[in-house]
């Protein structure tokens, strides 16, 4: 049997884009496939004091400590309730692994490249800055973040490990 390479469907591959479909709050996201790395329930987050409010602690991912980043606190959302913990995207940005939290993670959903449109001129600046663009779907708009604005990297000054506001202290604290 012989198989011959389909330029056209290389090209039909591109202009689609895969999205993990993520709920923070009311609003449905799509944080781009390519973009994660692994889905997980976060367990036993330890707070960071002096952190920024985005930063819901740390967390052990099998073995590794990875920062546990709040979507909800990045998008000016009010807190969840206490007795739900989310779920996490595992987002790798150049050596360290984050956690991003959401409320919930839905199906893999695939949309065309040309079918993104820009985002409304009337949504909160804070959110403009943080989403790429919206595909409309049958009931409702999905919202396509640029995931390293909503870990914190929005193009401003950056602290250790790109987190606007995380500080590194050193020294001994007081007696």
């Amino acid at each position: 049997m012989t198989e011959y390479y389909d330029e056209s469907s290389e090209l039909a591959a591109d202009a689609m884009i895969e999205y993990v479909s993520v709920r923070i709050g009311d609003q449905l996201f799509g944080a781009p496939v390519n973009s994660i790395r692994e889905v997980f329930a976060p367990q036993s987050v330890t707070a960071v004091p002096l952190a920024p409010l985005e930063v819901a602690g740390l967390l052990n991912l099998r073995g590794r400590i990875v920062t546990a980043i709040d979507a909800r606190r990045r998008l000016g959302l009010p807190p969840r309730d206490a007795n739900d913990a989310g779920m996490a995207l595992g987002v790798e940005r150049g050596s360290e692994i984050f956690g991003l939290i959401v409320d919930s993670v839905g199906e893999v959903l695939r949309r065309p490249r040309a079918e993104l449109e820009p985002v409304p001129a009337h949504v909160d600046a804070r959110w403009r800055s943080m989403v790429k663009g919206v595909h409309r779907l049958e009931n409702e708009l999905l919202a396509a973040p640029a995931v390293s604005a909503l870990m914190g990297n929005n193009g401003k000054s950056e602290a250790p490990h790109g987190l606007p506001g995380i500080r590194t202290v050193t020294g001994r604290l007081p007696a």
